[in-house]
């Protein structure tokens, strides 16, 4: 009995020290070796393989963490998702392992949260890069929308949870082609989007409609590099008008393709984010 009362006293103790490591809102993979580290993000509902091919040309010089957020891509759900949270909890990830001045590279919401994580520790990261990421994404089309606090998403969590598996499927098949040109990668992407957890995929996106960093980007000190898809250009004076408090964004433009620029514009995205870490 007092063995059994020593294991379980100790597993309380571990639980305590290590319980930090549990409450991160996403899984890690860690791959690469070198005296720099790299952060990579990935969009709404995708993995973190979203970013294979592109760690394959940095692992040999940096230290990569990929994240896969929980409810996303068949990881399992973790407490009650928010962008706030997910801001917050990887900024505690960077601090709790102590790495130095990471570069942050983030696509889509991914880059938007590197845009928030740099805006509210901007001493923590060396640089970010934000792939087909903006500030709002709301004020595109409403430049004069301001974002709700505390905004109720109880609405579409219901629609999207009472909708069946195969409507799910068949919405999301409806829209990959529209955000990926590279036919080879489009069953990939679909396959993380329909195993995603349909309530944290609701809520998050109600959520991240309803982010607004117009303002708060003006705090980021660290050098910004924002690619954006080629359609994007159509829309440059309201992107200008985004960015206007983001004095160290360099933001360029892909010469084709859609939202996944890593695929769509490999060469170009590639040499513009090879160009970018090199300043170090």
């Amino acid at each position: 009995m007092g063995t059994s009362i020593a294991f379980w006293f100790c597993n309380i103790i571990l639980a305590t020290i290590f319980g930090q490591i549990e409450t991160y809102p996403f899984e890690v993979q860690k791959t690469g070796e070198g005296i720099t580290s790299m952060i990579f993000i990935p969009g709404f509902g995708c993995s973190g393989e979203v970013w294979d091919q592109t760690k394959a040309n940095f692992e040999n010089d940096f230290n990569c963490y990929t994240l896969t957020m929980a409810g996303f891509a068949g990881v399992p759900a973790k407490g009650n998702p928010s962008f706030d949270h997910w801001k917050t909890s990887i900024a505690d990830f960077i601090k709790d392992k102590a790495i130095k001045k990471p570069i942050l590279v983030g696509h889509s919401m991914g880059g938007v949260l590197a845009m928030a994580i740099a805006a509210d520790y901007p001493d923590l990261v060396d640089r970010i890069v934000v792939v087909d990421g903006l500030p709002c994404l709301q004020a595109l089309s409403n430049p004069l929308f301001t974002s709700v606090k505390e905004a109720d998403c109880s609405a579409m969590v219901n629609q999207m949870t009472s909708i069946s598996d195969e409507q799910f499927y068949q919405m999301q098949k409806a829209s990959i082609p529209q955000m990926v040109a590279d036919t080879s990668m489009q069953d990939e992407i679909l396959a993380w989007t329909v195993d995603s957890d349909r309530e944290v995929f609701a809520s998050m996106y109600c959520d991240f409609w309803n982010t607004d960093l117009r303002e708060k980007i003006s705090t980021i000190k660290c050098p910004v590099l924002v690619m954006l898809s080629s359609g994007m250009v159509n829309f440059k004076s309201s992107i200008d008008a985004q960015f206007k408090n983001l004095t160290t964004a360099d933001i360029q433009y892909a010469k084709k393709g859609l939202h996944f620029i890593m695929f769509d514009d490999r060469q170009w995205y590639l040499d513009q984010l090879i160009n970018f870490t090199a300043g170090q």
